[in-house]
Order: C-alpha cells, then structure tokens, then sequence
C-alpha cells in the first residue's frame, strides 16, 4: 500500500494484528502504548512505539491515491494513469470477514481449509481477555472480534481419501477424486451422532490450541467401535472440527452468543454434511453462501465498492445486507440436538485422544 499511494497506513483490523487496539477509539490502545515506552525506556532507544506504527484507519474511509510511482509498478508500459482512489489495506482476516458478511455482533465465519479459523464479533467485551486459546482482533469498521485459530483442519482427511482412491486402484476401479469426496462425505451423514466410539486426531502439525508442539496423525477406537465407512468419515469431520470446537468451549464459557456463523472453504462443497457437523461442533447456526469459495481478494473489493459507493452514514453492515448479498444465495443449517449431543460426547473422547497426542 505504501509503495502504491506513499501512504504508511493500515486497516484496523490488519493492526489488530500488531497491537492492541482501542474499540472505541478506533485507534492504539493508549495505555498499552505507555505501557510498552515505559518498558523500553531503559534500553536508551530514541523513539516512541507509536511513531513506528502505521496510521489506523477504518473501512469506508480512503486511504490515499494511486501515485506516478506506484501506477508505474502496476503497469510498466505507462498505461494506468494515477489518482484512482485506495481503500484502506485489509488482511486475510478482515477479508474473510466482508466476504462472509460476518460484520455485525453477534455473527461470524469459519474459514475452513489446510487450517481453520472461527471470528465471532462480540457484542461486548471479554470478562478475561487472557484466553490462550483465543486471539483478540477486529472487524474492518474496529468492532472487537475473538478468534480461534488452528493449524490443522483437512490435510487428514485428504491423505484418507487418496488411500482409498489407491485401494479402489488397486481392485481396477476407476476412481474420479471429486466424485469419491462426494460420496465419501455423504456416507458420513449414515454414521452414528458419535462417530460410533472412533475419534480421529488429524494433526498434520502441532496445534497450540491443544498444547501439541509436533503433529502425529493418528486413529483410535474402542474394542467394540463400530468400524464403518460410515463412522470413519464422520469421525473424520468432525475431528477437522475438533481443535477448533476445543477452543470455542471458552467463548461459551464467556456468555458469548452467536446467532449466525457463515462457512467459506472446500470442506463445504458437498452439501449439508460438513456444514451440519460444524453447526454442532459449535452449536450455532451454520449458512453457506454461494460465494463460499470465493475470499480475500474478492473481499478486498467489496471493501473498495464501499469507499467508493457507501451513501452518507451507511455503515459498512447495511452496505453489505443490502447492496451485495441482498439477493446472495445460501442455505443456513440448524444444529441438530441428536447431533450436538454425539458432538458433545466426541469432543470428549477427542480430548482424551489429545493426551495420548501430547505425549
């Protein structure tokens, strides 16, 4: 952005990521900054934490415009002509969050693919903002968010389908991949509500969410599991769900409420089976929309079309409802109350399996 426009700027929610911010400032949080010059002081520095930090700045707002230089590293024939107006720069996180339409409290996304994320905007602030298990950020206007961030989601799962695959091979079936996550995935909604007693932990690599520094995948069940296709691949999912859902326990705990999380990631691409075990795994709602494949830097325009479009005060929640996803498709799952409670008893197997992976 700085080499676009000369500006030194950034999202609110991109800093976040760097410092803490104030929610209702919209800016540095200003006693963690005197907090951090105290600490520094004896050191003989001869700056300010402050002066280092880019400008904050909020959605909607512009955040300069595209000069000679930068219009020259975009374009080395000399085509693009500068001026054109730059909102502020997001990052992934703030992305995902307009691609999803997860802006206003109470709602949030999960971004589910090699690794997983849940952000849910609060309606008010943590009681303990100490949680290990949960990142404090914002949304791209500066509402506080919690986020749960986990290394491992797919991968498992993927090394299991292409097993299968080299055995459907190996019996002179010829196996299209896409057609065998298809039918793979549906199986699972014929296994029992808990897997059938198999838990799965699917840790390609450490998952700090569950104090595990190295990943080892690794399978587990009980002498009389119910080892079916059915079951296996429900265990699977919902161990891709299960770190997270881990983590999301101590937002529960904080009287957090949820009244609608959007889904974006591959997982999702069959219908109704990876998005009806998320809704149980965090007992919330669970709408996939059909721009679920689609991310930053589509949410990254969108946020552009606000700078640009937004009328006076149209906050970027109503610009979102609708101007962009007034007319989106989509289909919102329930969690199921048979579902949620065989969740419930996975995920405690599934902590028990986490000791194992531990040591």
């Amino acid at each position: 952005h700085w080499r676009l426009t000369g500006e030194k700027v950034l999202s609110i929610g991109d800093a976040s990521g760097m410092f803490p911010i104030d929610s209702e400032t919209h800016d540095y949080d200003a006693a963690m900054l005197a907090k951090f010059d105290e600490l520094v002081a004896s050191k003989g520095v001869a700056w300010k934490v402050e002066d280092l930090l880019p400008k904050i700045m909020v959605a909607g707002e512009c955040a300069g415009h595209l000069t000679a230089e930068g219009a020259k590293l975009l374009d080395v024939d000399g085509d693009l002509e500068p001026g054109c107006p730059v909102c502020p720069p997001e990052g992934d996180a703030g992305t995902g969050m307009i691609a999803t339409n997860s802006i206003a409290p109470r709602t949030g996304n999960v971004s589910a693919g090699t690794s997983v994320f849940s952000m849910i905007v609060l309606e008010h602030a943590l009681k303990d903002a100490t949680i290990p298990e949960i990142d404090l950020v914002t949304t791209p206007v500066g509402d506080p968010v919690a986020m749960v961030h986990c290394n491992n989601c797919t991968s498992d799962i993927n090394g299991w389908v292409n097993l299968l695959c080299d055995f459907a091979s190996l019996m002179g079936a010829d196996v299209n991949k896409g057609d065998a996550f298809v039918k793979l995935f549906n199986a699972a909604l014929d296994g029992d509500k808990d897997a059938g007693g198999l838990v799965s932990i699917p840790f390609i690599s450490g998952e700090t969410v569950m104090g595990v520094q190295t990943g080892y995948p690794m399978v587990l069940r009980g002498q009389n599991s119910k080892f079916s296709i059915a079951n296996f691949m429900r265990m699977n999912i919902m161990a891709a769900f299960g770190a997270l859902a881990a983590g999301n326990e101590a937002l529960r705990a904080e009287d957090v409420k949820i009244d609608k999380l959007y889904g974006h990631g591959g997982i999702f691409k069959t219908p109704k089976v990876a998005q009806s075990l998320l809704a149980a795994a965090l007992e919330a709602p669970v709408t996939v929309m059909a721009t679920a494949g689609e991310g930053g830097a589509w949410g990254q325009a969108v946020a552009a079309a606000y700078m640009a479009w937004h009328e006076d005060g149209e906050s970027l929640a109503d610009y979102l409802n609708n101007k962009v996803f007034a007319d989106m498709e989509g289909t919102t799952l329930e969690p199921d109350p048979a579902d949620v409670e065989g969740y419930r008893a996975f995920l405690a197997t599934f902590k028990k399996a986490n000791e194992a992976e531990k040591a």
